[in-house]
């Protein structure tokens, strides 16, 4: 048996990491193993292998790497759960690490020299690993990295009851926002107390639009992702899914934030009703590794009609508290209030700053003229001034 054959028949022996025999790269690697013989078909499938690696990586060790930290398989989930295994998995855990190394170190070379056919064949490239060592160590901090889709993707929507990755996720980052410092810090902290494993309050940041509660949260989510944070945004009509959600998120060895944007409702509407229950009172709840935080326009989220104030209900106080009562389910509420002037110039000022715009007098009189006609001050209002000024420069 040569190199290739033994090498094709380890690649079929795996049985912990077997989920890359299902990948693309492999896929067609496998159909060049197993049709070496025959010198047109080796040539097809060493190309077709070729052009598949080269749709995510040009780099075969780094493809076959970055799948052993990633893959989501029965010993990482139970590992990160505390589980010990006996000597006999630990020991094909070390094998078939030894096995993805030596695979990862496939050259060109090694193919071509076994395919009968002197013209062109493209190239890839190789890097050294210690496969064993690398392991050991995303094992060790698998509640900063997890594992599988939550390993290469910190931003997810739902879609019905799964949850699918962002594949371009909003890039804004903490250092970019201007004014609101304050308001920023307490949500931090919050989430500072989420990364350490202790129970974290939900929040609810409400205030006027264009102050930046929206971006605030994906920022957090952003700067904090390296720490094990990952973000799962739910629309308002999903809400009926999250205790499916939250018993998914309680497996996984990370933290996450639940983000709920613009919420608001009608009187009689059941998402209210949901998701006040699961705040508080349910029979479901959720793990100390996952907290709500919701921006609102609205302080008590309910589009309220003087009819709901003034109908012919007898206990109309009840109702009213009724209405106003999820707010208060919250355990932290932070308010952004759309800026004075003073705050709004300032604010226009270390946005053009940023832009490399220069600062006089005359921006800041277009800039407080601009907010006049475009609903009043805010940061994004502010920003898109600036963007505008930057562009006609």
């Amino acid at each position: 048996m040569n190199n290739l054959q033994s090498l094709h028949f380890q690649l079929n022996s795996l049985a912990i990491f077997r989920n890359l025999l299902k990948t693309p790269v492999i896929i067609k690697l496998e159909k060049l193993f197993s049709n070496m013989t025959d010198s047109l078909l080796a040539v097809k499938y060493y190309a077709e292998f070729v052009s598949e690696l080269y749709l995510s990586n040009d780099n075969f060790s780094d493809y076959i790497y970055n799948f052993v930290l990633e893959d989501e398989n029965f010993y990482i989930k139970s590992k990160s759960k505390g589980q010990a295994f006996d000597i006999a998995i630990e020991s094909a855990l070390v094998n078939e690490l030894l096995i993805l190394q030596r695979l990862s170190r496939l050259t060109p070379t090694d193919l071509k020299l076994s395919i009968n056919y002197d013209g062109f064949l493209p190239d890839w490239n190789t890097s050294e690993y210690d496969f064993i060592s690398s392991y050991r160590k995303r094992l060790e901090n698998v509640s900063k990295h997890g594992f599988g889709m939550f390993a290469k993707h910190h931003m997810f929507y739902v879609l019905e009851n799964t949850l699918v990755p962002v594949k371009l996720p909003d890039s804004g980052h903490l250092k970019a926002f201007a004014g609101y410092e304050r308001e920023r810090e307490v949500v931090i902290k919050n989430t500072l107390t989420l990364l350490k494993g202790k129970k974290a309050s939900n929040v609810l940041l409400y205030g006027d639009a264009g102050t930046g509660k929206s971006s605030t949260v994906k920022a957090i989510a952003n700067h904090f992702k390296g720490d094990g944070l990952r973000l799962v945004e739910v629309r308002k009509h999903q809400l009926h899914v999250l205790p499916d959600i939250f018993g998914q998120l309680a497996e996984i060895p990370l933290k996450f934030i639940i983000f709920i944007d613009d919420l608001s409702f009608s009187e009689n509407d059941d998402h209210f009703t949901a998701l006040k229950a699961l705040l508080e009172g349910s029979a479901y709840s959720f793990s100390d590794n996952v907290a709500i935080y919701a921006t609102s326009n609205r302080r008590h989220f309910v589009k309220e009609n003087f009819s709901s104030r003034t109908g012919d209900e007898i206990h109309v106080s009840e109702s009213l508290q009724e209405l106003t009562s999820l707010a208060a389910r919250f355990g932290l509420k932070v308010t952004f209030d759309k800026p004075d002037k003073e705050t709004y110039l300032s604010i226009v000022a270390q946005i053009a700053a940023e832009y490399e715009v220069s600062v006089n007098e005359q921006l800041l009189i277009d800039a407080e003229a601009y907010a006049i006609r475009n609903n009043g001050r805010s940061p994004r209002a502010a920003k898109q001034f600036i963007e505008l000024k930057k562009s006609s420069l």
